[in-house]
């Protein structure tokens, strides 16, 4: 499975970012390529620190815990997957400083890769610094895949 923390990735990542145009039709889904940007965004600030998100019950987490592997594993996610309320975009956005954004968030991210200890992500708990890489890029490939880059 390839890193977000690889400098091959990085470059491939943001090759493919670039070949997103606006008006780009989805093979799946609910959102258009500007809302997909900015969804794009949030795994990654969650890693960085800066977004936070409601911790859920017990239950809850014991659920996730079930398929924490499969967020940093080699098999392809599927299509239409939920995802959490916090991630959710509905309202227009911008595509360039969506795409700015997001190529920001990333270059911030990759920063990161000498990084050994991570806080505990709310929802699935700990993960190493190789499972986060391993688990934005997994994400970031979803996505553009999504929209046929």
């Amino acid at each position: 499975m390839k890193s977000l923390f690889s400098e091959d990735t990085v470059s491939e990542i943001r090759a493919r970012i670039e070949l997103l145009q606006e008006n780009q039709n989805p093979k799946w889904g609910k959102m258009n390529a500007s809302q997909m940007l900015a969804h794009c965004k949030f795994p990654l600030q969650v890693a960085l620190g800066e977004l936070a998100l409601e911790k859920p019950n017990v239950f809850k987490r014991l659920l996730f815990s079930m398929f924490k592997s499969s967020l940093y594993d080699d098999k392809a996610w599927k299509q239409s997957l939920p995802t959490t309320k916090e991630f959710v975009v509905s309202s227009d956005k911008n595509f360039r400083n969506e795409k700015t954004d997001l190529l920001e968030e990333i270059e911030k991210f990759h920063t990161k890769k000498d990084q050994t200890e991570w806080p505990p992500h709310p929802m699935f708990g700990y993960f190493t610094q190789d499972q986060w890489g391993k688990m934005q890029y997994k994400h970031l490939d979803h996505h553009l895949n999504q929209f046929g880059v």
